[in-house]
């Protein structure tokens, strides 16, 4: 909504009345905020101001801004927090997490897509169509954008995480988020930031220097002053540490991975007898008890031999090659029930920790490790696909990092939508191999590239 300019109808002082009415509409739609926390954030005696302006669609929005920062926006008589107000109080919405580079994209005007949600080990937040969610980054709690669900988790997660997930509002960076609170020294009891300069040297915090006639020159600090050393970043509240513990500190689980299949419609006729319809998803059992019972139904099994099944015309259409349709008239029943499976669309079902499973089309994508020549014929390591795993690759990086003793980096996948590769420098699938398997407990059959480690030199 604010991606783009925006033109500003007024600039008001808020009256002492609209002042406590914007109090009471803060406390009824964040029911979440203390009577203290509502005051902080809509002061009394602090500069207020009501900022009526046109989004560059036309929507008529109401801008709420305190010292300079906006602090909320009303639209169609809806209140809605700035990414400003998140910061200081992040958990007044429910909050969900996408990757890094998904940020350029919502700056510019996209919603946010399930494909570019992150789950995290404790699962999504439960919120339901319409409600009021904060976007945030993986390895950051603080929020960047704020946006509308699209739908509510259970759909989300019967989608398989495709399609639009959220409605976008704001978001930092765009022409609403100012780009930083400056210090109006006059505001303050110092009136002047010589005075305020003063007051520091004579407290022995900083050392400063007259460069020339009215230049001032901080030269030294004292990083061990008690007021420097004592202070401390405020303790996130204990919603926000459980969900910090069950999202990122909570030890690596692999997920379970099924393998299913779907109906095309070239088998429909086939699988309709028992129910099912183009783009119904099977496990491998299902589709062995739905052709045995096919098979016996309508009579097929060989009378002279019950490990062959004839085919009738449906068998024929599903499963037979053009050049096999009038040479081959009867079939194993392995062979049978491989080709079947073989004509199915493929699919799997993928399922977290204490989450809900998501089915996905076509087949999961392998974590793949490839060798690779940089400048001066130096060789690293680049592995993708982590995402799909529930790995954040930015932490994976990290624990490489100390393992091999070597840089790496985190980057955009060429060709990929939304994914990261990481880079570590030199041959480092040892490692990886160990990292992977035994730390992680992922199954070898899900990783490829394991056999280019680097091969143990023969001892002289």
């Amino acid at each position: 909504m604010f991606g783009k300019a925006f033109r500003v109808k007024s600039n008001t002082a808020i009256k002492g009345s609209d002042r406590r009415k914007l109090r009471a509409d803060v406390a009824a739609a964040f029911p979440t905020l203390g009577t203290d926390q509502v005051s902080a954030l809509v002061p009394g005696k602090e500069e207020l101001n009501i900022v009526k302006l046109y989004a560059h669609r036309g929507d008529a929005v109401t801008v709420y801004v305190c010292g300079g920062n906006p602090i909320l926006f009303e639209l169609e008589k809806n209140l809605y927090p700035t990414v400003y107000t998140l910061w200081s109080y992040p958990d007044l919405l429910p909050t969900f997490t996408t990757w890094p580079l998904v940020l350029e994209k919502l700056v510019g005007g996209a919603d946010l897509m399930l494909p570019g949600l992150v789950v995290p080990p404790a699962g999504l937040p439960q919120v339901q169509k319409g409600d009021l969610c904060a976007i945030a980054l993986v390895g950051n709690r603080a929020p960047v954008a704020v946006g509308v669900a699209a739908m509510s988790t259970a759909e989300m997660l019967t989608s398989g995480l495709k399609g639009r997930g959220f409605s976008v509002l704001h978001t930092c960076q765009d022409h609403l988020c100012p780009e930083g609170r400056q210090l109006d020294i006059k505001k303050s009891s110092y009136k002047k930031l010589s005075k305020f300069l003063q007051h520091m040297q004579q407290e022995q915090m900083i050392q400063v220097e007259e460069l020339r006639r009215g230049v001032e020159s901080i030269v030294a600090v004292d990083w061990r002053h008690p007021r420097i050393t004592s202070f401390v970043i405020p303790e996130p509240s204990p919603t926000s540490q459980t969900i910090q513990e069950g999202s990122r500190e909570q030890p690596y689980h692999p997920p379970d991975i099924k393998p299913l299949y779907c109906v095309p419609a070239s088998m429909t006729l086939l699988f309709q007898e028992s129910g099912h319809k183009k783009g119904s998803v099977l496990e491998g059992r299902e589709v062995r008890t739905i052709i045995v019972n096919y098979a016996k139904k309508n009579d097929l099994v060989d009378a002279n031999n019950k490990n062959l099944v004839k085919l009738d015309p449906i068998l024929c259409d599903c499963i037979l090659e053009k050049n096999e349709q009038h040479t081959v008239v009867k079939l194993p029943w392995d062979s049978l029930l491989t080709r079947c499976l073989e004509r199915l669309q493929p699919a799997y079902e993928v399922t977290f920790p204490g989450q809900e499973p998501i089915v996905k089309k076509g087949k999961i994508c392998p974590i793949d490790i490839t060798l690779a020549q940089r400048a001066s014929n130096k060789k690293v390591t680049v592995v993708r696909n982590l995402e799909a795993y529930g790995l954040d690759p930015c932490s994976v990086a990290a624990v490489l990092q100390q393992r091999c003793q070597a840089s790496t980096t985190v980057s955009p996948a060429p060709g990929a939508k939304d994914s990261l590769q990481v880079q570590v420098q030199g041959n480092q699938i040892h490692h990886l191999s160990r990292l992977l398997l035994e730390d992680y407990q992922l199954p070898r059959k899900y990783i490829q590239g394991l056999e280019k480690a680097p091969k143990p030199s023969k001892k002289k």
